[in-house]
């Protein structure tokens, strides 16, 4: 069995919403990989020349300290001892001044022993244990380390635009020598402790989070905006191939319609003259004995009765496939249609009184069209009839049976619409409601509107079926202005 058209259609959509998806995912964890990346770059980046800046402040440090401390003590001292005041505020002077304007918010010497011999926070003086592994090292083997410490995590560091001081600090520990040139044999000189220092790096790091923060929002836009276009994209593709898809459905079932209307038409030619003729002959005939038969046994006259109606309806049945399947083309005289809808009213009012029908009449004269009057009647004709069999069929009667025939004329066109206050179209049967041979009706042929329809287009004007806004049928027909 062939699949459906929209099922093909349904699958290359879903194929391009998929691929389209995968596309933007992959687009983001790309920008973010990239983001990562880069931001990881430059902080390592700015770490590097942290550390060698601090790298050369403990050169100059240990510098400072040995020139302007350490020799002048040991000559003038004979040896060196923190815990007497003089020296103690010498040293503390030397290493205020070196690291002046440095940001460095913290200086602490260890001795041998592991204690700390000097701090800028002189309650830490003579304290022990502070020292950790990497001042270990440094007093026993002479290597320098660096430690970077930040009160808040990466996440944290982004959202905070407001850091406070010391967020993010370098620690430097570094050996403290004596100079290598003083020392004869010895071009390194002796450890005479371990220097560890703070930095306050939070205004250098930060430029490193500024930086992260326009990568993430560069590629989260940048995606945004890709996001975007391919909903557009996609949207836009959706509607274009639902509407291709309905067109063609419309066309296929209009091919497959002609084709059988076609066969039929061909059928219906070949035998309607075979039919009407003996059917005209039936009718007549009832017609003439009812009319003799008056004083005839009642059984005969019913049954001559139902003759000559069945006759007629089945005469009035042919009549619709031969307009349908042989449609002829209409004249193109001048017509008010105006004229032609009295001339149905007139026909159909004692129907309407029967039924108890209202008529209410909304157009004036000088609906001037051009096209064939005896077409056009019957197209109106056909649809005011609709509108009253509905009346009659509605069985809740909601409202009170009123038929609204309006008429309006601009310089382009004529507008002629017709409403009823009936159950008006269902929403399945709304669109077939033009199909030939589709009725919802027992008796009905399903050829009405589908005249009506072969009519109007064959007058260049166009037919539309609605429901009118407080329940009913609306049927209006557009045409071009004579």
């Amino acid at each position: 069995m062939k699949k459906p058209l929209r099922d093909h259609a349904d699958q290359s959509l879903g194929f391009v919403k998929f691929l389209s998806w995968s596309s933007l995912a992959l687009i983001l964890l790309v920008n973010l990989f990239l983001s990562i990346f880069l931001s990881n770059y430059a902080r390592q980046d700015v770490l590097a020349k942290q550390k060698e800046f601090a790298l050369l402040l403990a050169e100059n440090l240990n510098h400072q300290i040995y020139q302007r401390f350490t020799l002048p003590t040991v000559i003038g001292f004979g040896r060196v001892e923190l815990s007497q005041p003089a020296q103690y505020d010498r040293l503390d002077k030397t290493v205020l001044s070196t690291i002046h304007s440095f940001h460095v918010s913290e200086v602490r010497i260890y001795d041998h022993d592991k204690r700390v011999s000097y701090a800028t926070d002189k309650e830490l003086v003579g304290q022990s244990g502070y020292a950790g592994t990497a001042i270990l090292e440094a007093l026993e083997q002479g290597t320098s380390s660096f430690q970077v410490v930040t009160r808040a995590g990466m996440l944290g560091g982004i959202f905070d635009f407001t850091p406070q001081p010391d967020t993010v600090t370098l620690k430097t520990i570094y050996p403290l020598r004596t100079e290598r040139s003083l020392i004869p044999g010895n071009p390194q000189g002796f450890i005479m402790g371990a220097l560890e220092f703070t930095q306050d790096i939070t205004g250098d790091y930060q430029k490193v989070v500024d930086f992260q923060r326009i990568i993430i929002v560069t590629s989260l836009l940048s995606s945004l905006l890709l996001f975007v276009l391919l909903r557009v994209i996609i949207s836009r593709a959706g509607r274009i191939n639902a509407q291709r898809i309905a067109d063609r459905e419309r066309l296929e079932r209009e091919l497959q319609q002609q084709e059988k209307l076609a066969g039929m038409g061909r059928m219906v030619a070949g035998i309607a003259h075979e039919i009407r003729n003996p059917l005209g002959i039936i009718r007549s005939t009832a017609e003439l004995l009812l009319k003799r038969g008056k004083d005839a046994d009642p059984v005969n006259i019913r049954l001559l009765s139902a003759i000559f109606d069945e006759s007629k309806r089945l005469s009035k049945t042919v009549g619709d496939f031969l307009d349908y399947a042989r449609p002829k083309a209409p004249r193109q005289d001048e017509v008010d249609l105006a004229v032609i809808y009295d001339q149905a009213l007139t026909f159909l009012e004692a129907k309407c009184e029967e039924l108890g029908v209202v008529v209410v009449r909304d157009y004036t004269p000088g609906l001037c069209v051009r096209g064939d009057k005896d077409l056009l009647y019957r197209a109106i004709y056909n649809v005011l009839s609709n509108a009253m069999e509905s009346l009659a069929e509605d069985k809740e009667k909601k409202r009170e049976p009123v038929i609204t025939v309006g008429g309006t004329m601009t310089e382009d066109e004529v507008v002629l619409a017709i409403t009823d206050t009936g159950p008006g179209f269902g929403p399945d049967n709304k669109d077939r409601a033009l199909d030939p041979f589709f009725t919802t009706k027992d008796a009905g042929t399903g050829l009405g509107l589908a005249i009506v329809r072969n009519i109007v287009e064959s007058h260049k004007a166009t037919l539309a079926l609605d429901n009118a806004p407080d329940s009913g049928a609306r049927v209006t027909m557009t045409f071009p202005a004579a």
